[in-house]
């Protein structure tokens, strides 16, 4: 099978990054990452012998394993992220759909410049019981001021008190970090405090890139 095609982790300002190049376990057992450019948007993409790639469990987390590659790249790069399965025939095909969303990729990567997403889960220890409205109250007053935005995301669980998404500028990772901990040291007897990331900015971004394939 052809690998000509290419499969998309995000897209970033050239003239900010430069191109990006590195060696690594990338998705479908490609080796290698670099960036196919159109007047200054980069996709940073690998090699790819489908359009249509399966979602596995050790993909999905290859996919994010090099967005985070991407993040501390060369001391940092701001990477708009795109879902799993972003995969385009050819270079020709992918700068086409560069050009149509340049309005939107550049407008993304202004609202995430220098920011990283933090996620936030509060679980009840089992048969444990909170005023969850107090709890929520608390957590706000105390990211909120921090955070640039928040996001809430589905509750999946009984026992799931909060599930947010924070948007944090780079900045302020470590006032954040110090006000997850004040929470955990409130409610750590009563909640498991699951704090994650960080993540390239999914949550905050939603860019359609149109067909993948034309």
């Amino acid at each position: 099978m052809s690998n000509s095609n290419r499969y998309v982790y995000g897209i970033v300002n050239t003239a900010d990054t430069g191109d990006i190049e590195f060696e690594t376990d990338a998705v479908a057992g490609a080796d290698r990452v670099y960036t196919v450019t159109h007047r200054r948007l980069g996709a940073v993409v690998s090699n790819i012998d489908t359009t249509d790639p399966e979602e596995t469990d050790e993909d999905a987390q290859r996919h994010d394993d090099v967005l985070r590659e991407i993040m501390d790249y060369d001391g940092g790069k701001t990477i708009v992220p795109m879902q799993f399965g972003m995969a385009f025939e050819n270079d020709r095909t992918l700068k086409n759909v560069l050009r149509g969303a340049r309005p939107a990729f550049r407008r993304a990567m202004s609202d995430i410049e220098g920011r990283i997403e933090l996620g936030l889960k509060l679980v009840t220890q089992e048969d444990g019981s909170v005023d969850r409205d107090e709890v929520e109250d608390a957590v706000s007053d105390e990211l909120d001021p921090i955070a640039a935005q928040a996001v809430q995301n589905g509750r999946f669980s009984d026992r799931l008190v909060l599930n947010r998404s924070y948007l944090v500028d780079e900045d302020e990772r470590e006032s954040f970090d110090e006000a997850v901990a004040r929470l955990e040291d409130r409610y750590g007897d009563e909640l498991l405090v699951q704090y994650t990331g960080p993540f390239a900015p999914y949550s905050f971004v939603n860019v359609e890139i149109g067909a993948q394939s034309q």
